[in-house]
């Protein structure tokens, strides 16, 4: 396991010390432990429970399969996912948009590329501020036009999100791109937890360098401030 944290209690999880499975038709690294990958240190940060970061084949994916208890969100990084429920929804999810999923009581599912390229997505999953409901699923085109130079909020357990995709947990998943050498930041409450990755480009924190896939875990009551080395697109998660 490669980790270094700051003083200011920001750890840094390089992509190359991430858990990894190769699977033929799929290339998963695991920010948390997930399947085979096991990490004690790592189970979860806050109630962000599973951070994959997958390559998935053209023409293949994952067959129906069942969940429960568990808020899942996709971010397409690049081509497109295709799912299909037991509630009958169907929809095509396309780079830089994001697809949600309410487990609730339970729900089986199936998420494929059907595109003639590889198609590369962060799925996250948050643990339900209670358990139980009605599954439920959404998806949206989130353009990245409208986030450049700032954080917007892509899905939300806070109902003043009016804009987001709508999931139950205390938490929000925000995205941003900003170009080299400029900088944003983000205020993270005190006892809430917050993960950041790059999806592409370099960025710097405090003076340490992340690159593309790195994961930055942020502990709460702080301001973070995040310089652009390269042009970068950022993917974040502040939870409870």
């Amino acid at each position: 396991m490669l980790t270094t944290t700051t003083e200011t209690g920001i750890e840094r999880r390089p992509f190359e010390g991430l858990g990894h499975a190769e699977h033929g038709w799929l290339n998963a690294r695991h920010h948390f432990s997930f399947a085979n990958y096991y990490d004690p240190d790592r189970m979860n940060w806050g109630s962000i429970r599973v951070w994959n970061d997958d390559e998935i084949s053209a023409n293949s994916g994952f067959p129906p399969h069942p969940h429960r208890d568990m808020e899942i969100i996709t971010y397409v990084r690049t081509g497109a996912i295709t799912h299909q429920d037991s509630m009958g929804n169907q929809g095509r999810t396309a780079a830089g948009d994001v697809q949600v999923m309410s487990a609730g009581t339970g729900v089986r599912h199936a998420e494929y590329n059907l595109e003639n390229e590889t198609t590369t997505l962060f799925q996250i999953w948050i643990e339900p501020k209670r358990l139980g409901g009605s599954p439920s699923w959404g998806a949206k085109p989130f353009p990245k036009a409208d986030r450049s130079g700032q954080f917007v909020t892509l899905a939300s357990g806070f109902a003043d999100d009016t804009d987001a995709l709508p999931i139950r947990a205390d938490a929000r998943l925000l995205a941003a791109t900003i170009a080299a050498g400029d900088t944003i930041s983000h205020s993270v409450g005190t006892g809430r937890h917050a993960y950041l990755v790059p999806a592409t480009g370099a960025i710097e924190i405090d003076g340490v360098r992340y690159n593309a896939r790195d994961g930055v875990a942020i502990r709460g009551g702080q301001t973070v401030t995040i310089k652009a080395i390269e042009e970068a697109e950022l993917v974040l998660v502040d939870a409870e």
